[in-house]
């Protein structure tokens, strides 16, 4: 059933992790492990937890790690197992709506994970202000579906697939204090309802705040 794109964001998830997915797959994203595996843990936020899986890892690997998602059962969820598994004061999650108010705080390490959606979500304003909370040296990481996947009905108008330039443009980079590693088509197995397999196209984006120094030497060369 498609989603109405008028219809109310918290109402629309809610309901969909209610009746539609209903559990984690306890694995967290595979580029978040390869990124994160080269940072120093810090603060790190990630915009849309689902049900933590990427929090829970990033607590795992010594991040004081925050999750957010407009999803109340979500945000339960994702607290009862980071309290299963003794992470309850590393691993942290709260209900917010990302289009209404940003989490508080300034980041070593903010994820935007498939933070896409059939309903409502200022997402260019949020990966915005997300570059505007990094820290000095602080990342940004981006990840989005490229494309439906083959098995997927036709895309509804209000199913947003951005692209590389977009999401880009929306963050403001490269710009002299946002420097970019990494901004590139990446691939990934995936498995569709009927156990149809096909490789699936995912756009990278990664921004790094440049710390205070690099910024004013950039500023004297220029």
């Amino acid at each position: 059933m498609r989603a109405d794109p008028q219809q109310d964001p918290a109402t629309f998830w809610e309901a969909f992790y209610l009746t539609r997915r209903t559990s984690s797959n306890g694995r967290a994203t595979a580029a978040l492990q390869r990124i994160a595996a080269d940072l120093t843990p810090g603060l790190s936020l990630d915009l849309g937890a689902s049900h933590g899986d990427d929090v829970i890892w990033l607590a795992r690997q010594g991040w004081q790690a925050r999750g957010c998602d407009i999803s109340d059962t979500a945000i339960a969820r994702a607290r009862t197992r980071a309290a299963d598994e003794g992470l309850e004061h590393r691993a942290q999650f709260e209900r917010c709506d990302l289009s209404a108010a940003f989490p508080q705080g300034a980041f070593d390490l903010i994820t935007a994970l498939y933070l896409q959606s059939p309903v409502a979500l200022a997402r260019a304003a949020i990966l915005a202000q997300a570059a505007a909370r990094l820290r000095p040296g602080g990342h940004l990481l981006v990840l989005s579906h490229a494309a439906p996947p083959p098995w997927s009905p036709e895309a509804t108008p209000s199913t947003i697939f951005p692209t590389l330039a977009e999401d880009l443009a929306a963050i403001g980079a490269p710009a002299p204090g946002l420097e970019v590693l990494e901004a590139r088509i990446v691939t990934r197995p995936g498995r569709g309802p009927d156990g149809a397999e096909a490789m699936l196209e995912d756009n990278l984006v990664l921004i790094r705040r440049r710390p205070v120094e690099e910024t004013g030497s950039l500023c004297r060369s220029a």
